[in-house]
């Protein structure tokens, strides 16, 4: 039998009883320099509440369009506050599940869950947190996430004055509203839309619970960053609102398996429409500095999200279609590949992260090359097989004897797209610039800007900020110009070589071409716009007039610095932005008026109030008439010829009898252009490369520009009845043409330049065959040609006009 040792001599009852009452002394002198240091130190210098009790949350700028589609947002904190009254409840308990069960019973501090926490934390190093609701507003608002002691202590004195300032649900607003849940997004409203690209009410339960978890720590449970922690920290949520009967056994199996949707990119907007936005924000930036950013400021645009989303799609689909037409430049880079996976995978992985993305245009890196497929590697890191009209575009690229810097090998970065029917293709970033813009043609508001193929890889606006040679788009200003001087569409004029000395031009001798060098001798004014006859349209000017034809393009709003006082006007060689000249051609589309374009219809201030607005015209007054109604008219008769038998006649295609418009082309085909309307909307397209290469010797107005417009054109028009214009008074029909008043009979401008050509040309239906004779005078023929003034600047010499 065993005995236990004998205790310390010193080890009485008398010495414990004395020791228990030392350490309850010590515990009460403690407790009380800790509540003579919180109500004596931290209590009278805790911050005030004026943060939380008048709560003014840093709210982005948000740009919409008209039908309140979200386009654009600007600010450090992306945020859209939900008032508690209508937080979903399933966002509520799932968060309360996790974070804290008893918020609605306890005073701002949890002691039994601070107890556990302690009991947890007695290791030294502070591994769990006992912090409740109120405390993490009390951190967010006022302190750091820090973990001192001293910090603490100053948390639970804040807990308790803000619990004793603010009502439960108060507390939870504010919590909701303000905690950062990554990807720089603030509160759970924001974070639905950058995680799931969706509102709050309408997530699901496994998406409520991903949510959820994100404040612990939102890098970690980041679903697009670390999709594997996040499902963790979900089904602890999960588990934790089944616990707690705010879901079911079968809603918590549901969720538990569902597979989630990440957005990775961020938030996505509706409709891309960047140009917009930027556009908007730099005018809200001017007013307002920093403060735009943070007041909640919503922008509406006069945009249309379905004008928008046609224009954006059509002019990405045409420029693809262009680029591809002109071959394959090959990879963007070629880099190693390590033999080892691992170091194969990061040397991917840190080359594409430095091909900046574009819409659909994904980079790619190739790992194998055989005669009739590719095998390339995404970003994802997946491994995808290209064969067949996928390779279509690189089919030279695959061959040995390609070029090296055109070659396809292991290693070369692409771009790959996905087709309509799943397939993958290679393709390539474009390397030629487009615009588009169209706009009311009574009101001037925008429907749909495109300022560039991708705003992501150039932000420069070439709606609003390129100036580009206009080529033939302009020749309809100078045929208006020349229905003012007693001309008329049935006008015959000689289609035949013009050779002009230096002393007509002011400088050097010109012979002005057509574009396709053939002429087609007499022909009618209507014929020579609708064919875009060069030629004809250098006599139309010499006809009335440089400086008569130079100012009146000053009606149509064109910068007349910017227009040469000199006959190439006639071909375009001034220079113009595709707004601008949308706007000119607003005039033709209304009946006469000047228009001014604008975007922003009003602007809204976080509490709802109209900061500003502006005041569209529904009807056009008549201080703003900038040309004669008969005019206007008449011109419009002549664009609706190019549009059905010109050069602009693919547009028949759409069906529609009030289309009109004229494609245009700039010397050496370094500019595309196509400028229309129908149905009240003018609409103007352009391609063209910033370096002001030519676009290709088959390439114009035509091919590059006109196809855009139509496919955007086809979408505007569809619930847009065609409108038929009425005759203005003053017009006389004769033989199928309108005529001034003025302008019929003896007074008619029948014939222009016909002395080469034999008598009685100008009755000669355009198209017959004539004969041959010796040049003779012609009875009604036109005056003699102006001559341009001595200081004209040099002709620019012309090819194709179309």
């Amino acid at each position: 039998m065993t005995t236990s040792p004998p205790l310390p001599a010193w080890l009485t009852r008398r010495n414990l009883l004395r020791a228990a009452l030392g350490a309850g002394l010590a515990a009460l002198v403690g407790g009380g320099l800790l509540l003579a240091y919180l109500l004596l130190y931290v209590a009278p210098n805790l911050p005030s509440l004026d943060a939380i009790t008048d709560y003014r949350p840093k709210i982005p700028l948000r740009v919409y369009t008209a039908d309140n589609a979200l386009i654009g947002e600007f600010g450090e904190e992306h945020r859209d506050f939900i008032p508690i009254k209508d937080m979903p409840e399933l966002m509520k308990k799932s968060l309360l599940a996790i974070e804290d069960k008893r918020f609605y019973e306890h005073h701002g501090i949890d002691w039994l869950r601070a107890l556990g926490a302690a009991k947890a934390n007695l290791g030294g190093a502070l591994r769990q947190g006992g912090s409740t609701i109120t405390m993490q507003v009390a951190r967010n608002f006022f302190l750091t996430r820090d973990k001192f002691y001293s910090r603490k202590l100053t948390e639970v004195m804040l807990a308790l004055k803000i619990e004793a300032a603010l009502d439960k649900d108060q507390i939870l607003e504010l919590y909701m509203n303000q905690i950062y849940l990554g990807q720089r997004s603030f509160g759970f409203g924001a974070a639905a839309q950058t995680y799931f690209g969706k509102p709050l009410k309408e997530l699901d339960v496994a998406e409520t619970a991903m949510l959820a978890g994100l404040p612990q720590n939102p890098a970690r449970h980041n679903p697009a960053v670390n999709p594997k922690r996040a499902k963790q920290r979900q089904q602890l949520v999960l588990r934790a609102m089944r616990d707690a009967d705010f879901i079911t056994e079968p809603q918590y199996q549901k969720a538990l398996h569902e597979t989630l949707h990440i957005n990775r990119k961020g938030q996505d907007f509706e409709v891309h429409a960047e140009y917009v936005a930027e556009l908007a924000r730099q005018t809200v930036y001017a007013q307002f500095k920093d403060e735009a950013y943070t007041r909640g400021i919503s922008v509406y645009t006069t945009i249309l999200k379905a004008d928008q989303k046609a224009a954006y799609e059509s002019m990405r689909r045409n420029v693809l279609n262009y680029d591809q037409r002109h071959g394959y430049r090959g990879p963007e880079a070629f880099i190693p590949l390590p033999a080892g996976e691992d170091e194969r995978d990061d040397a991917i992985e840190d080359a594409l992260q430095k091909r900046p993305a574009s819409d659909g245009l994904i980079p790619a890196v190739v790992l194998t090359v055989g005669a009739t497929a590719i095998t390339v590697q995404n970003p994802a890191g997946e491994e995808l097989t290209i064969s067949g009209d996928g390779l279509r575009l690189v089919a030279g690229a695959l061959s040995d004897k390609a070029r090296d810097t055109l070659r396809l090998r292991p290693g070369a970065v692409i771009r790959i797209m996905q087709g309509d029917k799943g397939g993958w293709a290679v393709t390539q970033v474009p390397q030629v610039s487009a615009a588009f813009v169209s706009l009311d043609a009574v009101s001037g508001g925008y429907h749909a800007l495109v300022g560039g193929f991708d705003f992501n890889l150039q932000k420069f606006n070439h709606v609003t900020q390129a100036w580009r040679q206009p080529g033939s788009s302009i020749k309809p200003f100078v045929y208006s110009a020349a229905l003012e001087k007693g001309f008329s569409p049935a006008t015959v004029i000689n289609d035949a070589p013009l050779n002009l000395t230096g002393a007509e031009t002011g400088n050097e001798a010109w012979s002005p071409k057509n574009d396709d060098g053939k002429f087609d001798g007499p022909i009618s004014m209507r014929t020579a716009l609708s064919e875009s006859k060069n030629v004809v349209s250098v006599r139309i000017l010499r006809a009335i007039g440089v400086p008569y034809a130079h100012g009146y393009l000053g009606k149509f709003g064109f910068d007349l610095a910017r227009h040469p006082k000199n006959l190439t006007l006639a071909l375009g060689t001034g220079a113009v932005t595709p707004t601008q000249l949308a706007g000119a051609y607003a005039v033709f589309a209304n009946g006469g008026y000047a228009v001014e374009p604008y975007l922003i219809a009003r602007i809204v201030d976080g509490d709802g109030k109209v900061i500003a607005e502006a005041k569209p015209r529904a009807t056009l007054p008549d201080e703003a008439r900038v040309i004669d109604p008969r005019n206007a008219f008449v011109t419009d008769s002549m664009l609706r010829q190019v549009t059905r038998t010109g050069t602009g006649g693919a547009v028949a295609r759409l069906g529609r009898p009030d289309l009109a418009g004229k494609t245009g082309t700039s010397s050496d085909a370094v500019d595309g252009w196509f400028a229309g309307y129908g149905g009240g909307i003018v609409a103007v397209s352009w391609m063209g490369y910033d370096d002001s290469r030519s676009l290709g010797g088959k390439e114009f107005g035509a091919t590059v520009a006109l196809p855009i417009w139509i496919d955007y054109m086809k979408v505007a028009m569809a619930s847009r009845p065609p409108q038929e214009r009425p005759v203005p008074a003053g017009l006389t029909q004769v033989d199928g043409e309108w005529l001034y008043d003025e302008f019929t009979g003896d007074a008619a401008r029948r014939t222009l330049d016909m002395d080469d050509v034999p008598a009685g040309a100008e009755n000669v239906a355009p198209g017959e065959v004539m004969v041959p004779a010796a040049p003779a005078g012609t009875p009604g023929a036109g005056a003699p040609a102006a001559t341009p003034n001595a200081e004209n600047i040099k002709p620019v010499p012309t090819g194709p006009g179309r």
